[in-house]
């Protein structure tokens, strides 16, 4: 072991592809507990409540598709999702988790443009070109 031979700590970093502070943690708790210390724990917390498939099947259901999982609407929603999860798996999850559980696994929750449905586009663009610049706060002039 290069640590014991007096190797430095940003050549065993370099060496096994990792950050610094990684190598200069692992020596803590070698020092600390001896070989004891390197290994490795279960994580802190609760166990999670769906399998991983559980997981797994709750992806396919994702991306079939919000009607094949006997919803009307053709867009998921994060409460549609914890509404699924519950009906199928008795489990509850908080609406502000939904987002980090797919993210979890791997879609990106998706935010749609509110345009109000009537807007003359026309308008809208004249206003952005031409009235918005002239109200838009300018920053001072540079003083020479």
């Amino acid at each position: 072991m290069g640590y014991l031979e007096g190797e430095r700590v940003v050549l065993l970093a370099e060496q096994l592809d990792v950050d610094r502070s990684s190598v200069n943690r692992w020596l803590k708790w070698f020092d600390a507990l001896g070989a004891e210390g390197l290994v490795p724990r279960p994580k802190p917390g609760a166990e999670p409540r769906l399998t991983t498939e559980d997981l797994a099947e709750l992806s396919t259901i994702i991306e079939a598709g919000p009607q094949a999982a006997g919803f009307q609407s053709g867009v998921w929603t994060g409460p549609m999702i914890g509404e699924l999860i519950r009906q199928r798996y008795g489990v509850r999850y908080h609406n502000h988790y939904i987002p980090r559980l797919l993210h979890k696994l791997g879609f990106s929750v998706q935010r749609p443009r509110k345009r109000l449905a009537r807007a003359d586009l026309e308008r809208q663009a004249v206003w952005i070109r031409k009235t918005f610049p002239a109200i838009k706060k300018k920053p001072p002039p540079a003083e020479a």
